[in-house]
């Protein structure tokens, strides 16, 4: 007996080691190491059924328990990736500060900022989520997908405006996501790229500008009910071309000017870092968090305009899409910066041109169907501001490069745009009265 006792706790304590060095395999395979993530992601792919099932294997309880901790352990991961990777998710606590200061104070003005804070790292992580689904998608609907959900919190705060009967709100805060794209974001992307490659001018695809370019002088010609309706078919159009003509639409190209769809090498550096099913459900996470905080982002507007002694127009078109476009905003840097500048104009004009052809008309739409009086009839200072951007962007991007004094041009074109909204006096923004229809 001695002996046979001895032998089972040898044995015990030899499966324990085991199963305690397995558990430090797991805990190791915890942290956060993008590259090393994204090569097992590729290999385990073949292994895995959906991210948070429950993978029972019928064989034995212990395999029912190492599939539980599987799980448990990818949910960890999964969490680590997207929350705790980004320095600019320190920033997410502000959004239930925003709603506790809300429910115990009526500070208008401090509930407008920590929700104007809390919804910056969402509207990133948004974009992040949207990357990494964009990865099973290929590059085209990669490209769609961006500027897709890169809107998606403009067009959430617009439906919430909307719905309180801020029309102005809606029609500048929709015009300052086109202006913020166009000279912003598409300005800082030039600018970082041209820094990272300041010996040489990079280039992008002309006839994809061109036609973005033409799409965004067509919106700025449109007024009525009518006309919404005219644009939601025409950008209807637009994608069909997109997805069944030009399979190469945000593929590279080289500086001969020729496309290049061989990127073994950037796809093995740039493996996606979770799921598809992970991305999908990451989205839907954001978006009603978003949706919330928009809801008191909304309600403060006025009082957060009274508090500041900021007009509602320089709030809507100004401080809005700043926040708004965050996503497009990084995701445009990043890919300059790596010498893709045909997503970088996809997300950037891109992101505008669906704004214009779709956001717009749709929140005409969703408005008549509120039986509010909302229209496409902007302000002269407005519609003038908007075909101005629209035509010096046209100039920059017609020669197919870019170099960082490019870039510059466009940030200081957005700083004139800014101090004139600033000075400017909207002579609706008061009582938020709208247009008569034409």
């Amino acid at each position: 007996m001695d002996y046979k006792q001895r032998v089972g706790v040898q044995s015990h304590i030899e499966m324990g080691s085991v199963e305690d060095r397995s558990m430090d395999d797991l805990d190791d395979e915890c942290l956060y190491t993008p590259g090393v993530d994204a090569r097992k992601a590729r290999t385990s792919d073949s292994n895995q059924l959906l991210p948070f099932s429950d993978q029972q294997l019928p064989l034995s309880d212990g395999f029912h328990i190492g599939g539980n901790k599987m799980i448990r352990n990818r949910v960890y991961r999964s969490i680590k990736t997207v929350v705790f990777s980004n320095k600019l998710n320190l920033l997410m606590p502000f959004g239930p500060l925003a709603i506790l200061v809300h429910k115990l104070t009526a500070n208008n003005g401090w509930v407008f900022f920590l929700s104007l804070l809390g919804i910056t790292p969402l509207a990133e992580r948004l974009g992040y989520a949207t990357e990494q689904l964009a990865f099973y998608t290929g590059p085209t609907v990669g490209g769609l997908l961006n500027a897709t959900f890169g809107n998606a919190t403009e067009l959430i705060i617009s439906i919430y405006a909307l719905k309180s009967g801020m029309l102005r709100v809606v029609q500048l805060s929709l015009l300052g996501s086109i202006l913020s794209n166009m000279l912003l974001v598409l300005g800082c992307a030039f600018f970082c790229g041209g820094l990272v490659y300041h010996r040489k001018e990079q280039v992008f695809n002309k006839a994809t500008a061109v036609v973005n370019s033409g799409l965004l002088l067509m919106a700025v010609m449109a007024l009525s009910r009518f006309s919404s309706c005219i644009m939601l078919v025409a950008y209807a159009a637009y994608l069909f071309f997109q997805l069944r003509n030009q399979n190469d639409l945000y593929s590279p190209i080289d500086e001969e000017g020729s496309h290049h769809g061989d990127n073994s090498d950037s796809d093995e550096d740039e493996a996606p870092e979770i799921s598809q099913w992970e991305s999908v459900i990451w989205l839907t996470i954001l978006t009603a968090w978003i949706s919330i905080l928009s809801d008191y982002l909304v309600d403060t507007i006025q009082g957060a305009s009274e508090a500041w002694d900021l007009s509602i127009a320089f709030i809507s078109v100004i401080l809005l899409p700043i926040i708004g476009n965050a996503a497009e905003h990084a995701s445009a840097i990043m890919f300059a910066m790596k010498d893709k500048l045909d997503i970088s104009l996809g997300v950037a004009i891109g992101s505008s041109t669906q704004i214009s052809m779709f956001g717009v008309p749709f929140c005409v739409v969703i408005g008549w169907m509120m039986g509010q009086e909302m229209d496409l009839n902007f302000q002269l200072f407005e519609t003038a501001t908007l075909f101005i951007t629209v035509i010096v962007v046209a100039f920059f991007l017609q020669e197919g490069t870019s170099n960082y004094f490019k870039g510059l041009m466009l940030i200081l074109c957005y700083l004139i745009v800014a101090a004139s909204f600033y000075a400017h006096e909207d002579p609706t923004s008061t009582d938020q009265t709208n247009q008569p229809q034409t």
